[in-house]
């Protein structure tokens, strides 16, 4: 509420509450835990918004994985509409926390409440601003590497911003190849599955052709695999079939 905010905003001013510093968040409830981190919602102390708070606990020996950083120098400079936005970073000798604006869900829990399919409406929103968000960041010479409903959250008002930058990859770094360990495997392009490294914004594409389908049916386009082989062959069935369409219309 507008009074909660108030105060909040009046109590970080008399105890000297600033970004950058853990004490100015409470942590609510545990949302989930992922490879290396685990995320939370949580408030914050300085303005009374809720927040969604990233916590990577640092190995001694490790140190902060290359990904978080990766996430956070990517995330630091891109402002749009359609990626979440990262208010603050929180480094200490225990861990570092990632503070991200609060989206209520993402598409993959969306798709569960809604099944059998979206209605033809949302699947177009959804795209546009999908689409929206990878042009935005291909023009900044960014990749994602890593689409799938999970990582695109969904707000109340529909919508949709793209998050977990920790596989993202900026081409203008200097590098002859990128790793073909990419992108969740029923989502992932014929030819990064047969080892390419020299690959494009057409990776990104490919991820959100393959949720597009997702959307409309209600279920993956390539699921359910063990492995590489059997994931090719669930796209070259599917391209075979088409192809029959096709030649014989």
């Amino acid at each position: 509420s507008f009074s909660f905010i108030f105060l909040c905003a009046f109590h970080s001013q008399k105890t000297g509450l600033q970004f950058g510093n853990a004490t100015s968040y409470l942590n609510l409830e545990k949302l989930g835990e992922g490879t290396y981190a685990t995320v939370y919602k949580g408030i914050s102390r300085i303005n009374g918004h809720l927040v969604a708070l990233k916590v990577i606990h640092m190995k001694t020996e490790e140190g902060i994985p290359f990904t978080a950083i990766r996430e956070a120098s990517l995330l630091k400079g891109l402002k749009h509409a359609n990626i979440v936005l990262l208010h603050d970073i929180i480094h200490t000798r225990e861990s570092l926390t990632f503070v991200f604006e609060y989206v209520q869900t993402d598409l993959a829990q969306y798709m569960i409440q809604h099944p059998g399919g979206l209605h033809s409406y949302n699947i177009r929103l959804f795209m546009f601003q999908l689409l929206r968000g990878l042009s935005y960041i291909h023009s900044r010479r960014i990749l994602h590497r890593d689409l799938k409903p999970q990582n695109l959250l969904i707000s109340y008002l529909g919508e949709l911003k793209l998050a977990d930058f920790g596989l993202a990859r900026s081409k203008s770094i200097p590098c002859q190849t990128y790793s073909a360990e990419v992108v969740t495997l029923w989502y992932r392009p014929p030819d990064v599955l047969m080892g390419s490294t020299d690959y494009s914004t057409a990776l990104d594409i490919w991820g959100a052709g393959c949720i597009f389908i997702e959307m409309l049916q209600g279920s993956p386009a390539f699921p359910g695999v063990a492995d590489v082989f059997e994931q090719l062959l669930k796209i070259w069935a599917v391209s075979v079939f088409l192809m029959d369409i096709l030649f014989n219309f």
